[in-house]
């Protein structure tokens, strides 16, 4: 399975409260982030062992695009 692009990370980030993807902001907050990640590894089937580097680049949308893509690759 690819890793998430853009729109699969924002529709993610919307089942977070409940949101439409309209409502998603690029800035993502910590539990968002938690959030993500579980997200990722229940619908890739992986355990992500992120260092810490790796979550401060997942702070916007785009950067979590590409440390995911950069991850599952």
């Amino acid at each position: 399975m690819p890793a998430p692009g853009r729109d699969e990370v924002i529709e993610m980030l919307a089942t977070y409260g409940d949101r439409t993807p309209e409502q998603v902001r690029e800035k993502i907050d910590s539990l968002e982030l938690a959030w993500l990640i579980h997200q990722v590894e229940q619908r890739q089937g992986v355990s992500l062992d992120l260092d810490d580097d790796a979550l401060v680049g997942m702070s916007t949308i785009d950067g979590a695009v590409k440390v995911l893509g950069d991850a599952l690759t």
